[in-house]
């Protein structure tokens, strides 16, 4: 039998132990960092199940004796050093479609929020008896003929897109790494340079993944260059966004509002600067930042079938299978 580790997140394992059951064992660990990893973990394990309250170093990656894959219960994998997996010939593989539809929905559902002013007219309501009053939403952005512009048209920025065209909004797309014709399946415009989607965009939403490329690749130059109206709406990974830069921008009204699913620093209460801000006191346009916890991918169902997809991932690669969704492949020796 084969020995599997859960290394954080879950509580429960029992799915992943009714799809591994006929092949390997399957131990839950609930680390909340790679420190608390066990010695029999790096000598034992042939295989990890990895969530994001947890990073796989290139210490720990080193130190796996017979690991083969380290499965990452989600999209992102940010988290894990797959260069070294790779050196060492672990595949690291990703669950790229669980939640498509939950995070589309949400990304959507923040645009509204703030466009609207929903969550805004909502808390004045609560707290004020005076507030019976349409123009304290004012202004509020009629969607339909507005730019929406999507940084990253993989499977989350398409359905996006979708929706966005179903509120009949103009789509535009900015992803130098889709093959040609895609934007054209899509029914969106491509163009090449950022600076050209965050200039003619009422709203950018953000679904790329956290790389060198893509670490704060907004900040206060593009800030600068969006419209003084438009809205931010990040539900791909907090560091993409320069939240520092993006307090500032809603302080001074450069943009209109932000919707944010993520944050540079998760939990966000000790170092999170945006986040202090946004708490103790809403100066500009910080009072148009709605936060959502992370929350974004959830549903129930997406829940399971992202633990499914994760053990059975395990299970293909210990059976001598290829893999589905191989994020490592240009480093495997």
């Amino acid at each position: 039998m084969y020995q599997v580790y859960v290394t954080d997140f879950l509580t429960e394992i029992g799915i992943e132990k009714e799809i591994l059951k006929d092949i390997a064992v399957v131990e839950n660990l609930q680390c909340s960092h790679e420190v608390q990893f066990p010695e029999r973990m790096f000598t034992q394990a042939d295989a990890l199940i990895v969530w994001h309250y947890i990073s796989i170093s290139h210490k720990a990656i080193e130190r796996m004796e017979k690991c083969k894959t380290v499965v990452r219960c989600g999209v992102g994998y940010d988290n894990v050093d797959i260069r070294t997996a790779g050196q060492k010939g672990i595949m690291v593989c990703n669950v790229p479609d669980y939640g498509t539809e939950e995070v589309a929905d949400h990304a959507i559902a923040l645009m509204m929020t703030v466009a609207r002013r929903i969550a805004y007219l909502s808390s004045l309501l609560a707290e004020r008896d005076d507030c019976w009053n349409y123009q304290l939403g004012i202004p509020v952005m009629r969607l339909r003929n507005k730019t929406l512009g999507i940084i990253g048209l993989g499977r989350i920025g398409t359905a996006v897109a979708l929706r966005g065209k179903v509120f009949g909004m103009n789509v535009m797309t900015y992803d130098p790494y889709i093959p040609d014709g895609k934007d054209k399946s899509v029914g969106v415009r491509r163009v090449d340079e950022l600076e050209e989607l965050l200039t003619d965009s009422d709203v950018v939403s953000l679904h790329c993944p956290l790389t060198e490329e893509t670490h704060h690749m907004i900040g206060c130059q593009e800030f600068d260059g969006m419209k003084p109206a438009s809205i931010l709406i990040n539900t791909a990974r907090g560091p993409v966004v320069d939240t520092v830069a993006l307090k500032e921008a809603l302080e001074k009204e450069s943009i209109g509002g932000a919707g944010l699913d993520v944050l540079e620093n998760e939990p966000p209460f000790e170092k999170d600067i945006l986040f202090k801000a946004w708490r103790n006191g809403r100066k500009g346009n910080l009072k148009h930042l709605f936060l959502t916890p992370h929350s974004a991918f959830y549903s129930e169902e997406a829940f399971e079938e992202m633990r499914r997809k994760s053990a059975l991932e395990v299970k293909r690669i210990l059976e001598g299978k290829p893999p589905r969704n191989l994020v490592n492949q240009e480093y495997l020796v």
